[in-house]
């Protein structure tokens, strides 16, 4: 991603209360995909599937980064952003991926950020 623009990680999380998320220290987690992992930035949304989550997504996708979400299921979050994505102009297969990190350690989610970046970086080399 030398000469490419990193993409950015959103993390929802449900509002803070969602079980799903009680083994993590979501604070460590975002401030470690912030500092070690190539990302533009990364950052913590409360619930993107409400309507201020579709006004900043909206927002967000304006700048046409790619974008790796760590939340829900991604079936449930294809449903809920293919439309955020399609009004911006971009693809969610080709401009996002979409991960589940509930029910996972700080590190346990981390890797899977981790993987999703060289994913990601994988799937730009094949477009190249």
């Amino acid at each position: 991603m030398a000469n490419e623009q990193l993409p950015g990680f959103i993390m929802c999380v449900c509002t803070g209360k969602c079980p799903g998320f009680q083994k993590m220290d979501i604070w460590d987690f975002i401030n470690q995909v912030r500092v070690e992992l190539p990302v533009e930035y990364a950052f913590i949304h409360p619930q993107l599937c409400e309507v201020d989550g579709d006004r900043f997504l909206a927002d967000y996708l304006k700048a046409h980064r790619k974008v790796i979400i760590g939340a829900c299921a991604p079936n449930m979050q294809k449903k809920m952003f293919q439309q955020a994505f399609q009004d911006a102009g971009l693809s969610l297969e080709k401009d996002a991926i979409m991960i589940d990190i509930r029910d996972m350690t700080t590190e346990e989610a981390y890797q899977k950020v981790e993987k999703a970046l060289e994913n990601l970086k994988e799937r730009e080399k094949k477009e190249a």
